[in-house]
């Protein structure tokens, strides 16, 4: 088992709590050379803002595409603060080149414990 750290913005706090208190099960990345290493078993180390947690990984699934994603999770599963796919959506967006990213590598579903 390897230990990984998952580090969220400040202004990302909302989403490392809700990562934190359970109501976000699943994380996610775009699936980038950094995170293929990432396996079942491990550890995920997250901190924001001084503040950090760990939780192990249960599931890691790999996408093509958010869509290809959201026809298998739920989205609410996934950023549970959001009221539609298109908002979710525009999240991502919202992290500098990570359409880029996700066009090119897919992404990564962590099933969180």
């Amino acid at each position: 088992m390897k230990s990984w750290t998952l580090r969220f913005r400040a202004k990302d706090k909302k989403n490392f709590l809700e990562v934190k208190n359970g109501s976000k099960p699943i994380e996610t990345r775009a699936a980038t050379v950094k995170y293929q290493p990432i396996e079942v078993g491990d550890e995920l180390v997250f901190v924001c803002s001084g503040e950090k947690f760990s939780k192990k990984i249960l599931k890691k699934e790999h996408f093509k595409s958010i869509d290809e994603m959201i026809g298998k999770i739920p989205f609410s599963d996934i950023m549970p603060s959001v009221k539609s796919v298109p908002e979710m959506k525009k999240a991502y967006a919202s992290y500098s080149g990570y359409d880029e990213k996700i066009k090119k590598f897919g992404i990564f579903a962590f099933y969180l414990l």
